[in-house]
């Protein structure tokens, strides 16, 4: 675990240093969560930097086919449940 002191302006603001920034990938906002041993900052992740990120897992095909597969695949459960439960 590494720790590092950082100092606080009038205002409550803090640097988080370079190195912890960087690790955690903090870029610009984390989320501060009050903890019985302090504060504990965790980083949001960002959504662009993310993007592209399923390519690998879901080559080939497209968010809308993804999408109408598994709507199929609702029906279908839905329809055996209907079944199942008016006989």
């Amino acid at each position: 675990m590494v720790e590092d002191i950082v100092t606080v302006t009038k205002k409550g603001q803090a640097t988080i240093p370079k190195k912890l920034r960087e690790k955690h990938r903090i870029t610009r906002k984390a989320i501060a969560v009050d903890t019985k041993d302090g504060v504990l900052l965790k980083a949001i992740s960002d959504p662009l930097a993310e993007k592209g990120s399923l390519e690998e897992l879901f080559s080939g095909t497209t968010s809308g086919r993804l999408v109408r597969e598994a709507r199929r695949d609702e029906i279908k459960k839905q329809k055996k449940l209907e079944r199942r439960t008016a006989g």
